[in-house]
C-alpha cells in the first residue's frame, strides 16, 4: 500500500549519530529548534537529516497501521479531530466582527489579537464548564439519570447561547459572591 518503504541501511549507516542527537535532545543538551535548523541549513539535506526522516517513516507506517487495524483508534481520532474543529468554529464566531482577518500589519499587534482571541475562547470555555458541572450536579440532585457515556459527550465549545454582537453593560448593580454563579434557568418539561 505504500508508496515509500523506509531506507533501513541510511539508518544503519547513521546510527551513531541518531543515538547522539537523541541522547541530547533528552538531556537538554540541544534544543528541537536548534536542531532543526541545523539539519535545515544548506541546500541539501545532510545524510543525518535523510536518516532522521527514514525512522520518522517507521513512526508514521506504525501509526498508519495501527490507525487501519483498530476501529476504537479510529473513532477516538476522530472525536479528538471534531475538539479541534469545535474550537476553531468557536474562535471564528468570536472574531466574527472583523470577519476573521488580523487587521495589525506588524506582528506585535497580530499576536496581541491572536492572545485577546484566546483569552476569549478560554472564558467561553470556562463559563459553559463552570455551568455544565453545576447542571450536572442539579440533575444528580433531582434523582435524574446522569450516565457516564453522555457525560463523554458534553463539549464546552457551545456557543448558541451567548450573543456575540450587540451593546454590553458591564456596570454590576451588586457585587457578585467569591465564586458565585448565577441561578440556573428552569426548563420546563412537556
Amino acid at each position: 500500500m505504500a508508496r515509500h518503504h523506509a531506507n533501513t541501511k541510511r539508518i544503519v549507516e547513521n546510527w551513531d549519530d541518531l543515538l547522539r542527537v537523541a541522547g541530547s535532545l533528552k538531556l537538554g543538551k540541544l534544543s528541537a529548534s536548534d536542531m532543526m535548523g541545523t539539519l535545515q541549513a544548506g541546500k541539501s539535506s545532510s545524510a543525518l537529516a535523510k536518516a532522521i526522516a527514514e525512522v520518522g517513516r517507521i513512526a508514521k507506517t506504525v501509526y498508519l497501521l495501527n490507525y487501519i487495524d483498530d476501529a476504537s483508534y479510529r473513532r477516538r481520532i476522530l472525536i479528538q479531530l471534531n475538539h479541534g474543529e469545535q474550537r476553531h468554529r468557536l474562535a471564528r464566531t468570536v472574531f466574527y466582527g472583523r470577519k476573521g482577518e488580523l487587521r495589525q500589519k506588524y506582528q506585535e499587534g497580530q499576536e496581541d489579537q491572536l492572545g485577546a482571541l484566546g483569552l476569549v475562547v478560554n472564558m467561553i470555555v470556562l463559563w459553559n464548564t463552570l455551568y455544565m458541572n453545576k447542571t450536572v450536579e442539579y440533575l444528580k440532585t433531582t434523582n435524574m439519570e446522569v450516565r457516564d457515556e453522555d457525560l463523554r459527550r458534553l463539549t464546552p465549545l457551545g456557543f448558541k447561547h451567548i450573543r456575540f454582537l450587540g451593546r454590553y453593560d458591564f456596570t454590576l448593580r451588586t457585587r457578585p459572591e467569591v465564586g458565585g454563579l448565577r441561578p440556573l434557568r428552569q426548563r420546563r418539561m412537556m
